[in-house]
């Protein structure tokens, strides 16, 4: 079954009834094997045979659970696509959105300052009115070598946006494209950034920014205000870098607004992490642009593809889907991953084959990066939002930071809606499928758009200790949703479906295919020693079920 539209289509696959029909009949051999197994379990034994059969017993319960669940991301998957040029013809670029671009930084040692910044440098090079864009970079490590580079940057731009759409650059990340290109004009870019870098890592040698460094006596009284101040407790800053209503690429064209953002911190307030972050982000911009459309990105994922927010809005201006639509995710996709894998960090089925499968039910889930959002969807459910107007006042007006600081500080939120049924959601490490869910909980839809040229591109954790910690940190997420009063086999099956529960359930559990792979990496060898059979002989019968669930 196809769907099209003026400037997108839908195709269920063909594979469906096949999916279904087979489905029902590993159900049947599941329920087989686990009868057989409860037999052995309940028949007269030693004390040594139960010890193993038990936890058999258990890790094929879980296996069971766990298949089940994923049944759910087979039940109709489904295929998109959309039709960028058909919009750029149909809807003049004056009536897009703005777009208000959130960037999360925590700390500049693992996040270098630089590699961040050309992440921002790659979306302010958009395909896209300039006008109309407007980067939040949020430094919960409040750095002034950040910031540093930020500024850095900024005028860096006035320079890189003209050379980018002038040459039909498409990776406009500085970072990646001077890893390869050389000669021409791109050899004096590439002096300049070569020069921005090296300023800007000298700075983070040393842990400071000198006033040989900044520019002017202006600058160096900015960065005044970070001396002894530790990166804990301090208060909130905000600085404009770039105000598109007055700052101008070097061929006359606007630039976009580049906002500076460091929330107050103090010892005995909580921060929640990265939600409590992008929360920020989303009150500071709602007092300066405001824009309707927010794009959530890693500091290390930059865009690849400056037509993203085209294909976005493919979607965003349908008035058939845009109604209740949350999120537009685009998969995350690595770069510079080895040949073997080694890590397995690439995890094709939670970023690519899982939302196709969760598309058909209700929308993928939201992964934290590379996501398109109404600015509605985080205000309420679909019924009951309606988009305040934006400032109309100057950025770097008085007034605006003002309400900026105001909304910026510890004691904001409290008594506030704000991380439970507004924003992005506290209560978990996870807080990307946490938001998600409660968003397809409360009625929301989303759509997994996944074009041919992958729209953004970041990096992998590279050593044991990152994929370690990063696991960890998923897991212990994960069953914080999952043991919690919102578990999506209750409370996701009941308020939004049966089937979305069990997608949400099957990440949800994820940690728990840890019990079936250790005992099946320890019991069959003990089982082997001492005699004790696991599996049928070849001459029985039950050997052609085990063979199938093989």
């Amino acid at each position: 079954m196809a769907t099209h539209t003026a400037f997108h289509s839908l195709q269920v696959s063909r594979l469906v009834p096949f999916n279904r029909a087979h489905a029902l009949l590993y159900s049947v051999a599941v329920l087989a094997a686990l009868h057989r197994r409860l037999d052995a379990l309940l028949a007269p034994a030693t004390l040594l045979s139960i010890s193993v059969s038990l936890p058999i017993l258990l890790a094929d319960l879980v296996l069971a659970f766990m298949w089940l669940t994923d049944q759910a991301l087979r039940w109709r998957p489904v295929r998109r696509r959309e039709f960028p040029d058909r919009l750029a013809l149909s809807v003049d670029p004056k009536d897009f959105p703005a777009i208000d671009v959130f960037i999360c930084t925590a700390d500049p040692h693992r996040e270098p300052p630089m590699s961040v910044a050309s992440t921002a440098l790659s979306v302010m090079a958009f395909d896209y009115p300039t006008d109309r864009i407007s980067i939040y970079v949020s430094d919960d490590g409040g750095s002034e070598v950040t910031l540093f580079a930020f500024m850095e940057a900024s005028r860096f731009a006035r320079y890189w946006l003209p050379f980018c759409k002038e040459n039909g650059i498409v990776v406009r990340s500085p970072e990646v494209y001077f890893r390869s290109s050389n000669g021409g004009d791109s050899e004096k870019m590439k002096m300049m950034y070569q020069t921005m870098k090296e300023k800007v890592e000298t700075a983070l040698e040393r842990g400071y920014v000198g006033n040989d460094l900044v520019s002017s006596q202006e600058e160096a009284e900015v960065f005044k205000r970070w001396k002894g101040l530790p990166s804990h407790d301090h208060p909130s800053m905000i600085q404009v870098l770039l105000d598109t209503s007055k700052d101008t690429d070097i061929m006359g064209n606007a630039l976009p607004n580049v906002i500076y953002v460091s929330r107050e911190k103090r010892p005995t307030s909580p921060h929640h992490f990265k939600a409590g972050a992008l929360n920020v982000l989303t009150r500071v911009s709602s007092t300066m642009s405001n824009g309707p459309m927010i794009l959530t990105l890693d500091c290390d994922t930059y865009s690849n593809d400056p037509r993203s927010p085209l294909h976005a809005l493919c979607y965003f201006l349908d008035p058939a889907v845009s109604p209740d639509l949350a999120f537009v995710q685009f998969p995350q996709i690595f770069q510079g991953l080895n040949k073997n894998d080694i890590y397995a960090c690439e995890v094709k089925r939670l970023y690519t084959i899982n939302p196709r499968g969760k598309d058909g039910l209700g929308g993928p889930n939201y992964v934290g990066t590379a996501c398109y959002f109404s600015r509605r969807s985080l205000q309420g459910t679909p019924s009951s939002t309606s988009l305040a107007p934006g400032a109309n006042d100057p950025l770097s007006s008085e007034s605006v930071l003002r309400k900026a600081h105001e909304v910026a500080s510890c004691t904001y939120e409290p008594g506030t809606k704000w991380g439970s049924s507004i924003g992005f959601r506290y209560g978990s490490l996870s807080e990307d499928y946490h938001t998600g869910y409660h968003l397809h909980c409360e009625g929301w839809k989303s759509v997994f758009c996944y074009p041919s040229r992958p729209a953004f591109l970041g990096d992998a954790p590279k050593n044991l200790n990152d994929v370690l910690s990063q696991r960890k940190r998923w897991c212990v997420g994960l069953f914080e949703v999952a043991f919690s009063r919102c578990c999506p086999l209750t409370f996701g099956t009941m308020k939004a479906s049966l089937l979305v529960g069990l997608c949400y359930a099957h990440e949800a559990f994820w940690g728990s295919w840890c019990i079936p792979i250790t005992i099946y990496g320890l019991l069959p060898q003990l089982a082997l020693i001492y005699g004790i059979p696991l599996f049928p002989k070849v001459s029985d019968p039950w050997f052609y079920l085990y063979a199938y669930l093989f």
